[in-house]
């Protein structure tokens, strides 16, 4: 289904899934905000894999307003915060390139870095994590858990 958003952007994924912001599962609002919602990353083969979308149609991080950039540093500190208490993880990367086709909207990736990572995979080759078959990628049963405890323990703080 095509739709066209407030700022006039047709067919984009994630405007799409911040129109219909309500009817989402938990795992696609884990938190919201005024310029951010923050989402448990689709067809990727780590749990607690991240995404933070901005709420307007934008495609860099150049184009964020005072108000989303003053957001950005904290929101990424906290869920780092969050995922390492909730998932164990030595440490969480962070990076947002948004070319992908089909999401250059802006979204900015929080990854939670386990301690026992196989070192082909660390660093930019996390993103491998992206790229395997539909079989190995988290379920929505575990993305929808994981996403509760990290909503429950976010609510407070934000």
């Amino acid at each position: 289904m095509v739709t066209r958003d407030e700022n006039g952007s047709d067919g984009c994924y994630s405007c799409e899934q911040n129109a219909a912001l309500a009817g989402l599962p938990t795992r696609e609002r884990i938190h919201v905000s005024g310029g951010w919602r923050v989402a448990h990353a689709i067809r990727c083969a780590m749990p607690g894999w991240l995404v933070l979308v901005a709420r307007r149609h934008i495609t860099t991080i150049a184009e964020l307003d005072d108000a989303e950039a003053a957001e950005l540093g904290p929101l990424c500190q906290r869920l780092s915060r969050t995922l390492v208490e909730v998932t164990g993880c030595a440490r969480t990367y962070v990076a947002a390139f948004s070319e992908a086709a089909g999401f250059t909207h802006l979204h900015v990736h929080v990854i939670p870095r386990a301690g026992d990572l196989p070192a082909d995979q660390l660093g930019p080759a996390v993103f491998s994590c992206l790229r395997r078959p539909p079989a190995e990628w988290v379920s929505p049963e575990v993305m929808d858990s994981l996403s509760r405890s990290l909503a429950s323990r976010l609510a407070p703080a934000l």
